[in-house]
């Protein structure tokens, strides 16, 4: 059922083909590592997401420490107390509509909570997370 449910959601979505073509691309990228990927998966998303660690600057953060738990408000960033929109494309319309800024944001709140880029794989997992908020 939540393989069927991410297509259906970015079906819906009026950004659909940019992301869906990010996590198309993503999926080849796994799938080149794992022949028998089948797809991304929501609640993986959410573990990465929501999971602890020590962060670039030696604090123990997560995602949500600075997007928040509920992805469709505005939430302060941990480090800067500076306001971040709504995460979810959903509530969100800017969200997730260009690959550049994917791909930049990804990247650097990887590095910010992991101290590593995220894999291909753990990338499209936040990302079906995200989506389905």
């Amino acid at each position: 059922m939540k393989n069927l449910l991410i297509p259906a959601i970015i079906a819906s979505l009026s950004f659909g083909s940019v992301i869906e073509n990010y996590l198309t691309d993503l999926k080849n990228e796994v799938i080149k590592e794992k022949p028998n990927f089948k797809s991304f998966d929501i609640k993986r998303g959410e573990e990465i997401f929501t999971s602890k660690h020590i962060g670039k600057k030696g604090k123990e953060i997560s995602c949500s420490s600075c997007h928040g738990v509920d992805l469709t408000k505005s939430h302060e960033n941990f480090f800067t107390a500076k306001v971040i929109e709504p995460l979810s494309p959903n509530t969100n319309k800017k969200r997730l509509t260009q690959k550049k800024e994917i791909d930049k944001w990804l990247k650097r709140n990887f590095n910010d909570v992991y101290n590593r880029e995220g894999t291909p794989k753990e990338k499209g997992d936040v990302l079906s997370f995200i989506m389905s908020k």
